[in-house]
């Protein structure tokens, strides 16, 4: 199986930035090496798709982060990144990386393996 970790959260405020890492290990040649969804979680709430890598190489945003929010990747480092700008205290959050991603009725769906979650705080 593949194993994520997921890092680079932190403490910012309002209007800064950080860039989240996710780090993809044990896959085999079949596999992606690099996780191509990012989901963010509030306590109490579900996990919701903030980046999506389909299969076709199409990438889905939701309104809420277009715009502020990129994922991309560096293949060689088995990594994936989301750089976040222009962050707001609605942005805090535990942020996760998954390994696929699949946008179904305009809702972002992850599966396979799953990051430990980083947190995410933005102070006002």
């Amino acid at each position: 199986d593949v194993q994520l970790q997921a890092s680079g959260g932190g403490l910012v405020q309002t209007g800064g930035s950080l860039r989240l890492s996710c780090v993809a290990s044990g896959f085999t040649a079949d596999e992606y090496n690099y996780a191509r969804g990012w989901f963010r979680q509030t306590p109490g709430k579900d996990r919701v798709g903030v980046a999506c890598i389909q299969s076709d190489g199409t990438i889905f945003y939701p309104d809420s982060v277009k715009g502020r929010f990129t994922i991309s990747s560096d293949s060689a480092k088995n990594t994936s990144y989301l750089q976040m700008h222009s962050l707001k205290p609605e942005d805090t959050a535990a942020y996760y990386c998954a390994l696929e991603c699949l946008v179904v009725a305009n809702v972002p769906l992850g599966f396979g393996s799953w990051g430990q979650g980083t947190q995410v705080t933005v102070s006002s």
